[in-house]
């Protein structure tokens, strides 16, 4: 093997991963794996560590700002360890006599992670965390951007490896910048592919021959009607929208009001710091270049933003994020998709049945499968959205961003990637977490005999249709 043989170095850290797999589920037991995982988890929530890397991870990417990647870090990591503190993944993990079945927890093998430039140090981390805890190696991949985060993030565990006799090899990465090549080469000799990012390399997943746990895009929207809490519900937005300059999936995108209260809803936006733009070109025609979202505008802190869109001087001071009115939905509206920045598009519903009618359209073009957010005092309204958007969660009166990927005041899993079922063309639909890293052998024992009758089966049947 050499340096020119970049296949061939694939090769070689998946087998060195699949070699120190099977010794640690060989050798391992729950405590093994729980300190395996607490290992990882300091590696990243450690003061100075976490610093260096979210300083790192803006540096390296230009995506993002350091205090509220820190936070992230800090926050997903810590909810995570509380998800996975007490699960079993270790042994014997159900036992039923009723049906005399007995499963047996047992690693996935080696899990090979695709990871994206918006979070280059929470998302791996979490896939580590959540790999080590379920007895399995882990390669991850990272984006060409987010390599040295990444890679710092790396020694880090590694270092916590050393203090307790765990073997490197259990966690690595594609070495230098990566490519389609290396990633696909991984992608097919994995026992399990996690990919989080683009929908290109969800694609390569799902058609690599490897099982796959991949995830959707995100285009998020929001409605507020007539019921809402404004002020509270504005405060909300305006913390979701802006956290970490908007980077994450679950950031909102279209923000749809009822036209009822649309005047005052605005007026506590501006009251947050959301600048309404009336004249959508003005942002549309600075916002794309050639098709192709501006690099100037994408996940910059709000100053850079206003000047990459030439409205230094047109917005209020204190702008924190941009509200751009816009009633058209599709491909030749760019505003009704993913913006990747602090740029909501904000729509004006008839009623809150025309509302449902504009989310249910916008998820259609963009975002189906993930989530939708709704601002209300009517709690059967969450409801009707349940059943008629194309949608795994729907996220009620509670900032987004914060709410979707797991919460201390909700119940979602702990996670940086949201499966998006079929609507969005994923095998999960829910928030990726532990119990996806572990496997179940079966133990199946004779049990008395439970065959019902014909009778049993047919007899409404046969009363209301007939034989």
């Amino acid at each position: 093997m050499t340096a020119a043989d970049p296949l061939a170095q694939v090769d070689a850290i998946v087998a060195r991963a699949r070699a120190a797999q099977i010794h640690l589920e060989t050798t391992g037991s729950q405590q093994v794996y729980n300190r395996a995982a607490q290992a990882a988890a300091w590696a990243i929530m450690e003061p100075a560590h976490n610093r260096h890397l979210a300083e790192l991870a803006v540096e390296t990417t230009g995506l993002g700002n350091v205090e509220d990647k820190i936070t992230k870090n800090h926050r997903k990591t810590l909810g995570l360890m509380r998800d996975i503190r007490c699960a079993k993944t270790y042994g014997i993990v159900r036992d039923d006599p009723a049906v005399g079945i007995t499963e047996i927890a047992r690693p996935m093998g080696v899990i090979g992670a695709v990871v994206p430039s918006t979070n280059p140090g929470a998302t791996p981390a979490n896939n580590i965390i959540n790999a080590l805890k379920c007895g399995n190696a882990i390669v991850v991949s990272p984006s060409p951007k987010g390599v040295p985060t990444c890679a710092a993030l790396l020694g880090y565990v590694h270092a916590e490896f050393d203090k307790i006799g765990l073997d490197r090899n259990l966690v690595q990465m594609i070495p230098g910048r990566g490519s389609k090549e290396t990633t696909q080469r991984l992608l097919e000799i994995s026992d399990l592919i996690v990919v989080t990012g683009s929908q290109n390399n969800v694609r390569r997943a799902y058609t690599s021959g490897t099982p796959a746990l991949a995830v959707g895009a995100g285009n998020v929207t929001v409605i507020v009607d007539e019921t809402a809490d404004l002020a509270a519900a504005a405060e909300k937005i305006k913390a979701s929208k802006t956290f970490d300059n908007a980077t994450s999936c679950s950031s909102e995108n279209a923000v749809v009001v009822v036209d009822a209260i649309y005047d005052a809803f605005v007026a506590e936006m501006g009251r947050t710091g959301g600048a309404l733009i009336r004249d959508e070109k003005k942002v549309t025609s600075k916002l794309w270049i050639d098709g192709h979202l501006n690099p100037q505008a994408i996940a910059q802190d709000a100053d850079a933003l206003i000047a990459a869109l030439d409205l230094t001087g047109e917005v209020p001071a204190g702008t924190t994020y941009l509200a751009v009115e816009t009633g058209g939905i599709g491909p030749d509206h760019p505003l009704s998709g993913e913006k990747l920045s602090r740029v909501l598009a904000l729509y004006r519903a008839r009623d809150f049945d025309d509302a449902v009618d504009i989310t249910r359209r916008i998820q259609g073009y963009q975002g189906a499968g993930h989530s939708v957010g709704l601002h209300s005092a009517e709690q059967d309204r969450s409801l009707v959205l349940a059943r008629t958007i194309p949608t795994s969660r729907v996220i009620v009166n509670q900032a987004h961003t914060f709410a979707t990927g797991g919460s201390f005041t909700n119940g979602m899993p702990f996670s940086l990637s949201m499966g998006c079922g079929s609507w969005g063309g994923n095998s999960i639909d829910t928030n990726l977490h532990w119990r996806h890293f572990f496997q179940t052998t079966k133990i199946v024992r004779e049990i008395p005999a439970d065959e019902p009758s014909m009778d049993d089966i047919f007899a409404g049947y046969w009363r209301e249709i007939g034989r």
